[in-house]
């Protein structure tokens, strides 16, 4: 069986068994199943397929896990996402892989439409995405399909190629995204190519002779001689003009049209015009007015235009490019006693490296040894320094402040978080928001309609009774206003800005529809564990019995706690020293146990203590008393109460100490902030009614639903949105997947080693809930960069079609508007960049809450 996926063929090869039917002239095509383990799989596998409408025949062969499908026609994507589907319902899974690739040579978005034409005829081709302002193709195929005919399909277009290279990993290894995104070059544009300005320096210095007598008429200034004029607008022309020819004859070839073509045509129509006319009066008293100017400003405008053009658009690139220049090339490996310096490449798992004060932690990783502050403000949008001690996990990408540190490595390669943050980028900045899908299919009959407006244009001057020269005239303005790169670039830069800011801002967007739709939320609902509170319990409040003291019962329970890992046992004892020296627990505890389901025991200061819960209570035979009333509506609000007890001949009750989750440090300002832009927040959670009351109440929540299993999450978010909300569910991504994925919008809160979750369409790098509106404004920017990009490119359509039509433009005029264009929308999507997120609130202090909580208790 061949590695790569056959052409369509009239009859199969020899390695698998012959099809039943006699299907000799049928399509065939090689789809590779996994899971199939018997016979009775391959059966299941076949009769799944041979469902699928235009099937003729399968046959599947369990040992090399291949389906051989014959076709009524050639597999297009759709039929090949069909029959991926029945093998999904059957139980069994067709693997897919993504490869992006580098072009070269697109001028217009018409060039997007036909490269994606091209990609999609490639038999195992499931999806292609082009995108105009990277100049990048995303292409999803099954496994087993090679990347060479991909590249051969768009070179057979008339496009270069290239397969990218990712971060960590080989082009074309199905880890997606890639290395950065910065327009492709043309193949030999390395070191000796000519500089891409020299050939608009030379354009515009051949192009002023010309246009100078144009412009200085008024003060007596006459054209040049004829000859003159054609010997400057000659190479102009031809030379550098050459790449219009070419891309022009490539559309043609292919059957299409595209900016290059509408350039080549009307240029070529004014220089044609203009040695015409100077070939007829050749040795006349008088010569006429020539157009030699007007080819060569044309040229030249457009050849300027797109080099300011491809140096915005790396401009838009520079988020990408900042985080992959965080990476060092080298770290410092301990190795046999002694630090070397390795290149990034040879570390491995388990590898103990050391960063020094100022350096880049090259890194993922584990402090084991070193105490120090990392700053993390590029990788995960994080402004302050982190404390990192022994245990703390660091990430590779972020700087080491001011302590030597010994980091065991975690991840390399691919799988760092920095590698993974610049894939997530990557594949948004390379999809398509819906609208500009819609732009695409406009785009595709552009040219075609330009041709035929010039067409219809010069018919009408001379039915008019011009002559032929103005009807030339006027039809080479309408061929060069046209703006097809306008509409092209509207969109996608936009996106690219935007996307590239959020990541700079720790907020990770997977793909273009989420960055397009986040605007749109009306709604925003909170999961409660991991979210908006920390999912680790801390002491809320102690509440001794009259006439005893605060302090010394949270001493006493503190002490009882001491070296005990338990989570309620830790929440004690940092509730105990943030309430400070009178709070602190006695140095020695004695015969300190456990007392099973109930709670601990052991005597302090010679005194016997007991701390347990109301099972415990009761097994002393003691009454909650005065405290009753306290702990019953601690327990309604979904606390959990513990009590201090005098364990002594006579037990006696010392006090009531209670616990509830942490509220995550940022989630009063986020919701303060959500508020004011007039959303509407809700909170759904599984823990009991009291304990998401509570929260809500705290944090001024609209709607609280609990308890809601995880199971019946994205069935509640499901039904809001049939309310007609937009909404934005914001998790931990750990057991809210289904409800990320029936959002409008999923936020993840990004932790442990996952970048991101699988279903989340935005991942908050830091955990920071301020950042959800920073995502909606970055969201609400971007679309209103579209909006305007759009209109601008439409506008110069709609208005200045019309006026070259009529005559009211010349073709300098138009070409230099044309040009003008495309430049105008890529710089106001730069524009974008100026954006800076709201001021930040001052988050809450976690130690501070039960601080807080202590103090009130104490009076």
């Amino acid at each position: 069986m061949p590695d790569t996926l056959p052409t369509p063929s009239s009859a199969p090869p020899h390695a698998d068994p012959p099809m039943a039917g006699g299907a000799a002239a049928m399509a065939t095509l090689d789809l590779p199943i996994e899971g199939m383990s018997c016979a009775a799989c391959a059966g299941r596998v076949e009769r799944a397929l041979q469902a699928v409408p235009g099937v003729a025949a399968v046959s599947v062969n369990p040992v090399t896990e291949r389906a051989r499908v014959g076709l009524a026609a050639p597999p297009a994507a759709p039929l090949l996402a069909a029959l991926r589907q029945a093998v999904a319902e059957a139980g069994y899974a067709v693997p897919v892989q993504r490869t992006d690739l580098a072009l070269a040579d697109l001028s217009c978005a018409a060039c997007v439409s036909r490269v994606e034409k091209a990609l999609l005829r490639v038999p195992g081709v499931l999806s292609a995405e082009v995108n105009l302002a990277t100049e990048r193709a995303a292409v999803t195929h099954l496994a087993t399909l090679s990347p060479d005919p991909l590249l051969a399909a768009v070179r057979a277009a008339g496009y270069g190629a290239e397969p990218v290279a990712r971060p960590g990993g080989d082009a074309g290894d199905g880890s997606g995204g890639g290395g950065s995104p910065v327009p492709a070059r043309p193949a030999g544009a390395g070191a000796g190519a000519v500089p891409e300005a020299l050939p608009v320096v030379l354009g515009l210095l051949l192009t002023l002779p010309l246009l100078a007598p144009m412009l200085l008429a008024p003060w007596g200034v006459h054209p040049l001689p004829g000859l003159w004029q054609w010997l400057l607008a000659t190479p102009v022309q031809f030379l550098l003009g050459a790449r219009f020819y070419r891309a022009g004859w490539r559309a043609l070839r292919a059957g299409s049209g595209n900016m290059d073509l509408l350039v080549a045509l009307g240029t070529s129509a004014a220089y044609g015009l203009s040695v015409f006319l100077w070939w007829r009066h050749a040795g006349g008293a008088h010569e006429p007015h020539y157009y030699f100017e007007s080819s060569a400003a044309v040229i030249s405008l457009v050849l300027l235009g797109k080099w300011m053009e491809r140096r915005a658009k790396c401009q838009t690139a520079a988020a990408i490019r900042a985080l992959e220049a965080l990476r060092p090339d080298t770290a410092r490996l301990r190795r046999e006693g002694r630090v070397v310096e390795v290149p990034l490449a040879q570390l491995r798992v388990g590898d103990v490296v050391e960063v020094r004060p100022g350096d880049r932690v090259p890194v993922d990783g584990e402090v084991i040894e070193g105490r120090s502050h990392a700053d993390e403000s590029l990788v995960t949008g994080e402004s302050r320094p982190v404390p990192k001690a022994p245990g703390e996990r660091v990430t590779g990408g972020s700087v080491n402040a001011e302590g030597l540190l010994a980091v065991r490595t975690t991840a390399v390669g691919a799988e760092t978080t920095l590698a993974r943050i610049v894939r997530l980028v990557e594949s948004a900045q390379a999809s398509k928001a819906p609208i500009q899908r819609q732009v695409d299919r406009v785009s595709a009959v552009f040219v075609p309609v330009v041709l035929a407006l010039a067409l219809l244009t010069a018919v009408g001057w001379l039915l008019a009774g011009a002559g032929a020269e103005a009807a030339t005239i006027h039809a080479v303005t309408v061929l060069v206003i046209a703006c097809p790169c306008a509409l092209g670039l509207a969109t996608p830069t936009a996106l690219l800005v935007g996307t590239g800011l959020a990541a700079r801002h720790g907020i990770l967007v997977r793909d273009a529809e989420a960055l397009e739709t986040a605007h749109r939320v009306t709604t925003v609902v909170f999961d409660k564990t991991g979210t908006l509170t920390l999912g680790r319990p801390a002491l809320v409040g102690a509440w001794p019995v009259p006439g005893a003291d605060v302090a010394a019962l949270l001493r006493d329970a503190a002490a009882l706690q001491a070296g005990s890992t338990h989570p309620l046992a830790r929440a004690v004892l940092e509730a105990a020293a943030a309430a400070g020296p009178a709070a602190a627990p006695a140095p020695v505890l004695r015969e300190g146990r456990a007392l099973p389901g109930r709670g601990v025991a052991g005597a302090v200061d010679g005194r016997p203590l007991a701390l347990g819960s109301s099972r415990l209570l009761q097994e002393r035979g003691l009454a909650a008393g005065p405290l009753a009333a306290r702990a019953q509506a601690l327990e309604d609000e979904g606390r959990s109460v513990s009590w201090l007890i005098d364990d002594g001949p006579v037990p006696a009750l010392r006090g009531l100490l209670a616990f509830g989750d942490t509220l995550a440090p940022s989630a009063r300002p986020a919701l303060a902030r959500l508020r004011a832009r007039g959303l509407r927040t809700v909170l759904l959670s599984g823990d009991n009614a009291g304990s998401a009351r509570a929260v809500a109440e705290a944090l001024g929540l609209d709607e609280v639903q609990a308890p809601v299993l995880p199971a019946d999450k994205a069935a509640r978010v499901q039904a809001l949105r049939e309310r007609g909300e937009v909404v934005a569910f914001v998790g931990d991504g750990i057991n809210d997947g289904p409800a990320l994925a029936a959002a409008s919008v999923g936020f993840a809160i990004a932790g442990g080693a996952d970048v991101a979750t699988e279903t989340a369409a935005i991942t908050l790098m830091h955990g920071d809930l301020r950042r959800v509106a920073d995502a909606l404004d970055i969201s609400r920017r971007t679309h209103a960069k579209i909006r305007q990009g759009l209109f601008w490119a439409f506008f110069y359509n709609v208005a200045g079609l019309p006026l070259a039509a009529f005559g009211v433009l010349g073709p300098v005029v138009a070409g230099a508007a044309m040009a003008f264009s495309s430049v105008s929308v890529v710089l106001n999507a730069l524009s974008l960049r100026r954006w800076r997120p709201a001021p930040q609130e001052p988050a809450d202090e976690v130690p501070a809450a039960a601080a807080g909580a202590l103090r009130e208790a104490s009076r």
